[in-house]
């Protein structure tokens, strides 16, 4: 670009936590920081929390009315093809986020890319997903507790979790990131053992020495169901249908990554090396599982649709219940009451974040930029927490998990909405790399290959704006209408028009013209001080490459 140009691309991009405007601070190493946050965030935090952010409740507790709805098959292929968008969406993030390791993630990326509004947009559309969803696992975590103690209060356990997430996430980044990879390797443990377990019972190491194999895929099972009593193809293209949202809630969380890379050490390398594993997390923990699963559990078991919230409507407890192994459920509401907790934790996080970036460019009250010695934002943690306190509804609440099930298809539904923004922010980079001449070759750390983009971007943007608008279609049939299912599956669509539209007839904004687009400010990696050595021991070189 010329140099007016240059300067006049720096304009749109002014109010960005990065920009060349902003005075930039040094941590102890050196290395640059976001004004405001500390990078603590160590490599084996970045890698376990772009892990830890996709394991909750809903790979636990969710495949159980997943595989009632779907079938073997049904739920299969549901979490495969979803997989293969979420997987297009992080490789559309990924050369964005490790190119420009911004903080505010997506929500900074929109600005710089598209324009203000989309920005604006995306960014309160992100905080709110967070803080609706922080409540909601707090009183999954109390319902999960009280499994075990079904006398106390529900209202003791969520006091107790909601100490515990303000306490991890009150202090220096480093101790949201050391608990969070702790939470996430006993996850990881939790459901590589509960595969092989699965993968034991199946061929026949169970009490009852009864072989499973693919016997539940045939037979009055099928390996589709007939959703809503709907016959034929249609009715079984339905069943898969309906999976996809539950397998979108599942997913929901892995872009949480690029938020982190405002707070990352060496953030290409980590974000890079993040990135890249993708797609072994994709396969071994969402689509080895649900195929286990449907292994050892028949889809046409009425306890599939429980609903308790708590181990006793897990798949795998269930179907281990069957062939006679009994001492499992309490591990299993251990793992899940271990992963909400982390998922809880994580929500907490992830919307002060999404508030101190709004607050950082503008979009919210600058009380909000504040930060603390440990370089947290303070007020927003403690905005997070007023919001907690809404758990304290579902106290005495019979209809608890419930009203967690309503939060979590609208969850879905805006995380979907994430993703169809983050396609288009990347359509939007990439014209401008083409417009401006940047040769794509210089995506050194992380690049997909050529003849796969735009088209990720596209897709990611096509296929999970279908899900979205497909999502409750079962309400305008005849008889099935239903004002809960209705709002939370389509509310959040308009809102967010609203919300863009909103913004940008108030500003007068429009998009950043594709030759004015900033493509340099902050992705050159001198910026962010020197790499970290890699490890010289065997045993170092060991944890880095599965870490």
């Amino acid at each position: 670009m010329s140099k007016d140009v240059e300067a006049q691309a720096v304009y749109y991009d002014e109010k960005t936590p990065t920009s060349v405007d902003v005075e930039e601070a040094k941590d102890a190493d050196g290395g640059m920081v976001e004004p405001g946050l500390h990078r603590g965030l160590k490599d084996r935090h970045i890698q376990m929390i772009a892990l830890g952010g996709v394991i909750g409740t809903a790979l636990f507790l969710g495949t159980a009315p997943a595989l009632a709805d779907g079938g073997p098959a049904g739920m299969f292929l549901g979490f495969a093809m979803m997989g293969t968008v979420v997987y297009s969406m992080m490789a559309c993030l990924g050369e964005m986020i490790v190119h420009t390791p911004i903080a505010g993630g997506h929500i900074a990326l929109a600005q710089r890319y598209v324009g203000e509004s989309m920005s604006f947009a995306m960014g309160w559309f992100y905080w709110y997903l967070w803080t609706i969803l922080y409540p909601a696992e707090l009183a999954a975590c109390a319902v999960l507790i009280g499994y075990w103690l079904p006398d106390v209060n529900v209202a003791v356990w969520i006091t107790v979790c909601l100490v515990v997430c303000t306490f991890l996430n009150s202090w220096s980044v480093k101790v949201y990131g050391e608990s969070e990879f702790w939470f996430a390797l006993t996850k990881i443990i939790l459901i590589i053992g509960l595969i092989f377990a699965s993968v034991i019972v199946s061929a026949g190491g169970n009490p009852k020495g009864e072989v499973i194999g693919f016997k539940f895929w045939g037979g009055e099972n099928g390996p589709f169901r007939q959703y809503l009593g709907i016959q034929g193809s249609l009715g079984q293209f339905l069943g898969f249908w309906a999976t996809l949202t539950r397998a979108a809630f599942g997913y929901c969380g892995l872009e949480n990554v690029s938020i982190a890379a405002g707070e990352a050490e060496d953030p290409k390398n980590n974000m890079a090396k993040a990135i890249k594993r993708v797609w072994i997390r994709i396969v071994i923990f969402f689509v080895c599982t649900s195929f286990v699963i449907t292994l050892i559990m028949p889809s046409s078991d009425p306890n599939l649709r429980l609903g308790t919230g708590t181990a006793a409507s897990s798949p795998f407890v269930l179907a281990f219940t069957r062939v006679g192994i009994s001492a499992l459920p309490s591990v299993i509401n251990a793992g899940v009451l271990c992963s909400a907790t982390s998922a809880a934790s994580a929500h907490m996080y992830l919307s002060t974040r999404a508030l101190w970036a709004l607050s950082h460019n503008g979009r919210a009250p600058a009380i909000f930029k504040r930060t603390n010695r440990w370089g947290t934002p303070y007020l927003c943690v403690i905005a997070t927490f007023c919001f907690g306190l809404l758990a304290y509804t579902a106290a005495g609440n019979k209809t608890a998990w419930q009203i967690f099930d309503y939060f979590s298809s609208m969850i879905a539904v805006v995380g979907l909405i994430s993703w169809c923004g983050i396609g288009f922010i990347y359509i939007r980079f990439h014209k401008a790399c083409k417009v401006q001449g940047f040769d794509r070759a210089r995506l050194t750390k992380y690049r997909t290959p050529d003849f796969l983009q735009p088209f990720l971007g596209y897709y990611t943007l096509i296929f999970s704006g279908l899900v979205v608008i497909f999502n409750s279609w079962r309400v305008f049939m005849k008889g099935r209408w239903d004002v809960a299912v209705f709002i939370v599956g389509y509310l959040p669509i308009p809102l967010f028009f609203i919300a863009y539209f909103g913004h940008k007839a108030w500003k007068k904004d429009k998009m950043v013209p594709l030759e004015l687009i900033d493509l340099e400010t902050n992705s050159h990696e001198e910026d962010f001080g020197e790499p970290k050595p890699l490890p010289t021991t065997l045993w170092g070189r060991f944890v880095h490459a599965i870490i």
